[in-house]
């Protein structure tokens, strides 16, 4: 018989409520079911201690026999060390479509422009300002000679 260790939903409408537990892979998702091994409860905060509830040692037991976890049953193993997860490596996948490719560097192309319109206006301003500042002091008038009291 193939087992498994799977989720079983409960709980009410919007208000979803999880047992883990082993079952044989042809039954029902809620249906009959070999063995209550945890509970998971979505709707606790992550860092609740109680949003997790797994037997260790009946999740060992169930593993060493043979039954398969299902994807997020294996995460919640993989956190209680009962079985490790493979990691899955598919690169092409998690490679933006081309669309997002495009969008991209629009965004990127209009940055570049921003920046180089807000050096321009920088430097527009610099020159207005060097300008006015230069028309606002009077030129150095040449200083009339000092008179020079003679004593006497």
């Amino acid at each position: 018989m193939a087992t498994s260790i799977r989720l079983s939903r409960g709980g009410s409408k919007k208000r979803p409520y999880y047992r883990i537990v082993v079952a044989d892979s042809r039954a029902p998702r809620d249906g009959k079911f070999i063995e209550r091994i945890g509970s998971y409860n979505p709707v606790l905060p992550k860092g609740d201690e109680k949003r997790v509830v797994l037997d260790v040692e009946r999740a060992k037991h169930w593993v060493a026999a043979g039954a398969q976890p299902t994807d997020r049953v294996a995460r919640f193993l993989d956190a209680a060390g009962v079985k490790e997860r493979a990691t899955r490596n598919n690169p092409k996948k998690a490679e933006p479509g081309q669309k997002a490719k495009d969008r991209a560097e629009e965004r990127a192309e209009k940055a570049a422009a921003a920046v180089e319109a807000a050096k321009e206006a920088e430097a527009e301003t610099v020159e207005v300002v060097t300008e006015a500042l230069d028309e606002a002091t009077p030129e150095a008038a040449p200083e009339a000679p000092a008179e020079e009291q003679a004593e006497g």
